[in-house]
């Protein structure tokens, strides 16, 4: 029975083998084996008849253009994070001027053709730029919301990070009359010292003597 077996395998084999297009012969020998061959010995061997193959045509690729390669060859747009790192949430700033610096991260680094904006209380101020440190001029004084856009060539958000709060504290003119009362020379000169509050001088009255 093993005999049979390795002999009909040994027989599909050969049939695999065979070159493409030549007939296939099939008979048992004097022990009993199933035979393959394309060169039959006895006339007691059968001619093979071959089934037709399962095919299917291959279905055709359109040509990609040069805009899908270069698409493929640009990263992602995302960005897995955005955020200010200064100034801290919360935090009180001290300036007279209103000037504040802002430090802004995205990881990873901007992509070709993406910006930072700076946004304050919802509105973009400033210029889109690349770097990551921005100046920002004359804040109002009192409490303010801060966040950073990534925006592209044409000035649509990517993404953009959580919002900061920051407190702006500037000194008044009531607090500079505290600190530095107004003089005779301040007056017409400080917004804080008008002329209108201008103290009377006291007129030079000539010294005459009691006769």
């Amino acid at each position: 029975m093993r005999a049979a077996l390795r002999g009909a395998w040994l027989g599909l084999l050969l049939a695999c083998a065979l070159p493409v297009g030549a007939q296939v012969f099939t008979y048992v020998d004097e022990d009993g084996n199933r035979v393959f061959t394309d060169r039959p010995r006895s006339q007691a061997a059968q001619a093979v008849e071959s089934r037709t193959t399962n095919s299917m045509p291959a279905m055709p690729v359109a040509p990609r253009s040069p805009e899908m390669v270069q698409a493929d060859a640009e990263p992602a747009a995302g960005y897995a994070q955005v955020q200010i790192l200064a100034p801290a949430d919360d935090a009180t700033i001290r300036n007279n001027a209103g000037n504040l610096e802002v430090a802004v991260d995205s990881q990873p680094p901007l992509h070709t053709g993406h910006l930072y904006r700076i946004t304050l209380d919802g509105s973009p101020v400033g210029e889109a730029s690349t770097s990551p440190l921005q100046q920002l001029h004359n804040i109002d004084r009192g409490s303010h919301r801060l966040q950073v856009e990534i925006v592209d060539a044409q000035g649509k958000t990517i993404q953009h990070s959580p919002s900061h709060t920051f407190h702006m504290m500037r000194t008044s003119l009531a607090q500079r009359r505290m600190v530095k009362p107004c003089k005779k020379d301040d007056y017409g000169v400080r917004p804080e010292c008008p002329l209108k509050d201008k103290p009377p001088e006291k007129k030079n009255i000539p010294f005459v003597p009691f006769i």
